[in-house]
């Protein structure tokens, strides 16, 4: 979660929302990280999570990311939550709850919707607090 939370205050120092994120493998070792850069590329799919999972099946070599963690510091969107069950992420960690759009657990719960073909386990508020901090900061100083 350390990398995650400095990856979350580079996006948040460029102007976009501050999330960042990291895969690691089986071992631990991070084979892929990224930072929300949506607002930089343009791009709506550039969220944190899908810019990690990304790297992470690039330098894994294949889109399966079975038996590897995502590490990220808000919770994840639809969207995201999507990604994570399409790369096949067995374990998704996250900081601070998204309670407008999160999707792992409380506006929707789609990482572990039993009706889907794979689930992934789910560890909530890991360093809540201070992934919070840096949300709270950023949209403070622009509103």
């Amino acid at each position: 979660m350390d990398r995650a939370l400095r990856l979350a205050a580079q996006a948040g120092a460029s102007g976009d929302v501050p999330v960042g994120a990291v895969v690691m493998d089986a071992a631990g070792t991070v084979i892929g990280e990224g930072l929300n850069l949506r607002e930089r590329d343009h791009d709506p799919t550039a969220h944190a999570e899908v810019v990690a999972l990304r790297a992470a099946a690039a330098a894994h070599g294949d889109w399966n990311l079975e038996g590897c963690t995502l590490v990220v510091t808000l919770e994840p969107c639809v969207m995201c939550a999507g990604a994570v069950l399409q790369s096949r992420v067995s374990r998704l960690v996250f900081g601070a709850w998204d309670e407008k759009a999160g999707a792992a657990g409380s506006m929707y719960d789609v990482v572990r919707d039993r009706r889907l073909p794979y689930r992934a386990e789910v560890v909530a508020g890991v360093r809540a607090d201070e992934a919070s901090a840096l949300l709270r900061a950023f949209f403070d100083e622009r509103r």
